[in-house]
């Protein structure tokens, strides 16, 4: 992997990215999801619709974040976890 820039932030996020997938593969399995319409998002949405939402959301902000907001990141760590756990729970 020395072609790519791996710093410990960037490791760390796709990780929690593929376990977050991982886990949420297997939950289905588990559980299959039923299409509920959530008060967040008004159209109907399974678990991983709402999950594939929140992180496009979720990377959205950061760029915004990146370009407009001049403040630690952490901030905006908060702020994504949650929106991801919002849109997962009410979404």
């Amino acid at each position: 992997m020395d072609w790519m820039l791996w710093t410990f932030p960037t490791t760390v996020f796709f990780v929690v990215i593929a376990v977050l997938l991982a886990v949420m593969t297997l939950w289905e399995i588990w559980r299959p999801s039923v299409e509920r319409r959530g008060w967040i998002i008004p159209m109907r949405t399974t678990r991983g619709d709402r999950l594939f939402i929140a992180l496009m959301v979720s990377a959205c902000l950061c760029i915004a974040w990146i370009i407009a907001i001049p403040i630690s990141m952490w901030w905006l760590l908060l702020i994504s976890v949650l929106l991801v756990i919002a849109l997962l729970r009410w979404g």
